[in-house]
């Protein structure tokens, strides 16, 4: 791994990800997280904040050793008890039915294989445990569809992985979860990029 991939991309995809139109967004989604919470992808920890009073250990998973220390420096004020983990959502390092939420915030569109981590997601909730969602990805239009094929090769290249045209909840439900509640269309921006799956589902 190179310094752009190791310093760089980390400090620009969370400054991209910092914009205020995805506050909305996180709160929405951490505020239904309960009980033992695993978020795959935590960066640098911005939906800490919006997490209810349900929620009650965040274990962040985040395979960026620079976002984690980052991550480190936002928790520490925190009186929310916070367990950071260096490492990858398609081989978690939990016991199967260790958890209640599984969370996760733009983070299905970079894993190199999110099916492994989708199966790894649902391995480790409790039954009855829920998976919280908010991912952008294939837009039904096919005009933009159309888009985002053609930019998605260049994209993953300059934006660490990022895949612009996954089928979010065709991905989840393969998973073998349940889609309880998902909301979908166009956040603000230009629509290869802006087509937001916003769901629950559970194991």
């Amino acid at each position: 791994m190179g310094l752009y991939d190791r310093y760089v991309l980390p400090w620009i995809l969370d400054a991209t990800m910092r914009q205020d139109v995805l506050d909305p967004y996180r709160h929405r989604l951490a505020a239904q997280a309960r009980g033992r919470v695993l978020e795959i992808g935590l960066g640098s920890a911005l939906n800490l904040p919006h997490y209810g009073a349900a929620a009650t250990e965040i274990v962040g998973l985040e395979p960026s050793a620079p976002l984690l220390s980052k991550a480190r420096s936002a928790i520490a004020g925190s009186s929310r008890r916070v367990v950071l983990i260096e490492g990858s959502a398609e081989a978690i390092p939990l016991d199967a039915h260790s958890v209640d939420t599984v969370l996760t915030t733009w983070t299905l569109c970079s894993i190199a294989n999110v099916a492994a981590a989708l199966a790894e997601a649902r391995r480790v909730l409790r039954p009855g445990g829920q998976l919280l969602f908010v991912e952008h990805g294939r837009s039904p239009d096919a005009g933009v569809v159309r888009w985002q094929d053609r930019l998605t090769p260049l994209w993953t290249r300059i934006a660490g992985g990022c895949h612009l045209n996954r089928p979010i909840q065709d991905l989840v439900e393969e998973a073998g979860f349940r889609i309880e509640q998902i909301d979908a269309g166009y956040m603000t921006g230009p629509r290869p990029l802006t087509y937001m799956y916003e769901g629950r589902a559970t194991r």
